[in-house]
């Protein structure tokens, strides 16, 4: 069959990705400054601006976002797939150096305190990112690093982002426009003048080295991995199974309860909280001005409560409280950070789930809405969502231990060509970057089954999907021809996944550069993205770095709809089996 796909992966990218695993088959450190040019010539969306003397403030800060905050003192980065290959490498104490992370990155690092970062990676696809998000950033160090060489040493030392007149006096000095540094200094934050001296005073030059990039290497990680969550719930060897890839919290929230059964202390903590916006959401909350969901905002603010001294307490209430409903977090060790949540359906109590969830589920025929759980046998699996082939690694290695795969549901954030931030995307069709395949499949959502909890994006049903290599590995063309072919939402899980699925449901390895047809596959495909960037805009709010308190409408929509579906689809395959068999008629 003939067919028509984006060719995303151009010359220029083609030219980035060949160099960058050239240069890493060196056993030695190689210097990113050899990948300047060629990240440059690449033309990223999200690095416009690669070329000029002048600062890009959004690709600089879309970069600080994704790296830990020791960044500034790192001139070495060591990059391996899970402890035992730093060991074997000569870094055997690895794990006792300081534990460091990212704000909009979930990559487990460690630093030294001198200079040296090492960073555990899950596939290909954590190069194919943290190698340009360094570029990116040393990039940009070196641009600033130049525009500070004419400010008085002075006003760096006594620069404050209160202070508006020196404010305005930098932007001036180093050529940026001051809404653009404003950005900048919200993100460094109190360390402004400490961070503006340090980039003054030297020019950033960052090696890297990896120490092993064999396909068997990322498999044992992989296994390692889930021997933790094997040996913690050795339930999951034999019990049905509902795998959602998610994050850490929407999923918990909606079954638990434990933040709102806290309403009275988060509403206190609100009080001496120096957030004003949320301070005002509240008040707005409470005076229906605003049409915000109540529960949304406790779960956010729980979050951010457990973040502060005062809240730390609730942290280990938490676990014991998850515990006794089933709910049981397995981080993960020795290996990349993905944590894995296990959720006995059966423990669950149906006073604590969010009603959002209960709307709309039919027990026709049963004396309670949800005493139906209690019979269950089947398990909930919820991992914080990976990167790229990281997805096809874990949900293969699941499909080689879980006996009863019940459904395969995505969420996770993406890239609108045709929405806005907040959107919700369900994709029917997507084109994979990671091994050429277009995929068709029948996606067990639509459009209301998520606008119904959604209240301020749309929800665009029937979109073609692009899982693309990576975040900078983009351009003008490429977005171009993709918008052309009907490709709209951009993002890096759903293509691995489905090949895993193929892999899971025939007896073969997943083909390359085909259709492939997942119509018939015998559990539900769901997959749901909510828009957080807008490529199109030309990449002013690409270093916004999370969606913070506004991604919690369109990441909740998203958990709810799956949720109604797991618990709409226990009810169906529990009521067949007899398990629970229908009220008897009078």
């Amino acid at each position: 069959m003939e067919r028509i796909v984006p060719r995303s992966a151009s010359d220029e990218i083609d030219l980035y990705i060949r160099t960058i695993y050239s240069l890493l088959k060196s056993t030695t450190e190689v210097k990113l400054r050899s990948l300047e040019e060629v990240h440059a010539g690449m033309n990223s969306s999200l690095h416009l601006d690669a070329r000029q003397t002048t600062l890009d403030a959004s690709a600089f800060i879309y970069s600080i976002l994704r790296l830990p905050s020791c960044i500034t003192e790192v001139h070495s980065i060591i990059l391996g797939q899970s402890a035992s290959v730093f060991a074997a490498h000569g870094y055997t104490d690895v794990e006792t150096w300081e534990s460091v992370s990212a704000r909009a990155r979930r990559r487990r690092c460690y630093y030294d305190g001198k200079g040296t970062l090492a960073c555990y990676i899950a596939s290909r696809s954590d190069i194919e990112d943290v190698i340009p998000v360094l570029v990116a950033y040393q990039i940009e160090w070196n641009k600033l690093h130049n525009l500070l060489q004419n400010c008085p040493p002075d006003l760096l030392k006594n620069i404050h982002s209160r202070d508006d007149e020196r404010m305005e006096e930098l932007a001036e000095l180093i050529e940026l426009p001051l809404d653009d540094l404003d950005r900048l200094v919200a993100v460094l934050d109190d360390d402004l003048a400490a961070i503006l001296q340090e980039i003054a005073s030297r020019e950033c030059e960052i090696g890297v080295r990896l120490l092993s990039g064999s396909l068997s290497d990322y498999l044992r990680a992989t296994r390692i991995w889930w021997e933790n969550i094997a040996h913690t719930a050795p339930v999951l060897d034999d019990r049905p199974v509902y795998f959602i890839s998610s994050n850490t919290h929407s999923v918990i929230n909606l079954l638990s309860g434990f933040a709102l059964k806290h309403r009275d202390e988060l509403i206190e903590f609100l009080k001496t909280d120096v957030n004003a916006f949320l301070q005002s959401e509240w008040e707005d909350i409470v005076e229906q001005k605003a049409q915000s969901n109540e529960a949304n905002f406790f779960y956010y603010l729980l979050k951010r409560y457990q973040q502060t001294p005062a809240g730390k307490h609730l942290l280990n209430e938490q676990a014991r409280y998850e515990k006794s409903r089933g709910i049981i977090r397995i981080p993960s060790l020795h290996s990349f950070d993905i944590e894995a949540q296990v959720i006995d359906l059966s423990q669950i109590q149906r006073e604590d789930i969010d009603r959002r969830v209960l709307q709309g589920i039919d027990l026709a025929g049963f004396d309670t809405q949800c005493d139906f759980l209690s019979c269950s046998d089947a398990i909930i699996l919820n991992i914080d969502y990976p990167l790229g082939v990281g997805a096809y690694n874990i949900l293969s290695k699941l499909g080689e231990h879980i006996s009863h795969i019940l459904g395969v549901y995505i969420e996770g954030k993406a890239a609108t060509l045709n929405g806005v931030r907040g959107d919700v995307m369900i994709p029917s069709v997507v084109q994979d970057e990671q091994s050429l395949n277009t995929y068709l499949f029948q996606n067990v959502f639509n459009a209301q089954d998520v606008e119904r909890d959604l209240v301020y994006g749309t929800v665009l049903d029937n979109q073609k999907a692009l899982t693309a290599l990576g975040t900078f590995l983009q351009n003008s063309r490429l977005m171009d021809v993709m918008y052309r072919e009907g490709y709209t939402d951009i993002e890096m899980e759903a293509g691995p996944y489905l090949s895993a699925i193929y892999e899971i449901t025939r007896p073969k390895r997943f083909p390359t550069n085909e259709i492939v047809n997942l119509y018939g596959v015998p559990f539900d495909i769901g997959i749901l993205h909510y828009a957080s960037d807008k490529p199109m805009s030309k990449g002013k709010n690409l270093g916004a770095g999370a969606l913070s308190y506004e991604g919690m409408d369109s990441t909740y929509a998203s958990s709810v709809a799956i949720l109604r579906r797991i618990l709409r689809q226990e009810f169906k395959r529990l009521s067949g089996n007899g398990k629970y068999p229908l009220k008897p008629e009078n």
